[in-house]
């Protein structure tokens, strides 16, 4: 059964960072881009690393220019436009393909279909555009997906849900 722990990843600074090292942590997983109407969530999703990283909540960016080329930085541009203009304090990435051939093994298994416990489907297809939400608990697996509309502030009472599982 796949998880988070079978993914890794790249970070801003190029560092290799096994996906495996948030088991355990409730996992947000955003496609982030710097020049999109949507970019003002930063905002909401540093402000929900700030209220729930001590009860284990960890948010991973994944810069994306896919949607508009509203990502054209480089990393190192990227990363200093969150700090900046938002104060991210969580975990970003380099920047990833989310749909098509190229997307990144991760997004190619989030955007998959997923089954919850209570045998709720989670809905399959492609990331739709900047700030697709993906939520999974803390055995990696998939609990919610949400579109790119839905602010980090509505999914609030469904992450301290998460987090109170165990």
């Amino acid at each position: 059964m796949t998880s988070l722990a079978e993914f890794s990843a790249t970070t801003l600074t190029g560092q290799h960072e096994d996906l495996s090292e948030h088991l355990g942590s409730v996992v947000l997983v955003v496609n982030t881009a710097s020049k999109c109407g949507l970019t003002p969530q930063y905002e909401g999703l540093q402000a929900l690393h700030e209220r729930f990283s001590d009860q284990g909540l960890r948010i991973l960016g994944f810069p994306c220019d896919q949607f508009g080329h509203q990502e054209p930085g480089t990393e190192e541009e990227i990363g200093e436009f969150c700090r900046v203009n938002y104060g991210v304090s969580f975990p970003m990435f380099a920047k990833i393909e989310v749909n098509g051939e190229g997307a990144h093994p991760l997004y190619k298994w989030l955007t998959g279909a997923h089954t919850i416990e209570d045998g709720e489907d989670i809905p399959a297809g492609d990331i739709e555009w900047n700030f697709a939400k993906f939520l999974l608990g803390r055995d990696g697996r998939v609990l919610r997906r949400w579109s790119p509309q839905v602010t980090p502030e509505e999914i609030a009472d469904d992450i301290a849900a998460a987090l109170a599982e165990g």
